[in-house]
């Protein structure tokens, strides 16, 4: 496995934990340009009332901003879980150069295990790579979803 996708899917990790620490579904995502960070972000549903406040769509935002471009074709995206169906469209129309996840996501992954994204005969194809620390992106998102299921668990015995 390359050290650069382990270095940089650490980092999207680090956003995740964010996202966990905030309450939100803990997806972080990085975008690289040039072997360097552009942008970085974590999903942000919650705090801005937004359900397409995914961590993938603030992060393409992000990187487009900084280079001043809607096409990012020479950059890759390393996300802790398969993009879903409508980040994998974004990530489509901003013609991504790669895509590199963790956790596959087999009730709403969009590049491989609930759609695949390439297979609709868009204007561009995704070229991706999944399952890098794929155990350590997969813990984070079990881990959110136990505690929350603990606090509804909690919650109904008090009433």
């Amino acid at each position: 496995m390359k050290n650069t996708y382990l270095r940089f899917m650490q980092e999207a990790l680090k956003q995740a934990r964010i996202g966990y620490d905030n309450g939100e579904v803990p997806i972080g995502a990085v975008i690289v340009y040039q072997n360097k960070i552009i942008a970085k972000s974590h999903n942000q549903v919650e705090l801005l009332k937004d359900p397409t406040a995914h961590a993938e769509i603030l992060a393409i935002t992000q990187a487009t901003s900084y280079l001043r471009c809607k096409w990012l074709e020479e950059c890759t995206l390393y996300v802790t879980v398969e993009p879903c169906i409508m980040c994998a469209a974004a990530l489509v129309f901003s013609r991504i150069g790669k895509v590199v996840f963790g956790a596959y996501d087999s009730k709403g992954g969009g590049l491989i295990s609930k759609v695949d994204i390439n297979r609709l005969k868009l204007n561009y194809k995704i070229k991706f790579k999944g399952g890098i620390l794929e155990k350590e992106c997969a813990k984070v998102i079990k881990d959110f979803f136990q505690k929350k299921r603990e606090l509804v668990k909690t919650s109904n015995k008090k009433m």
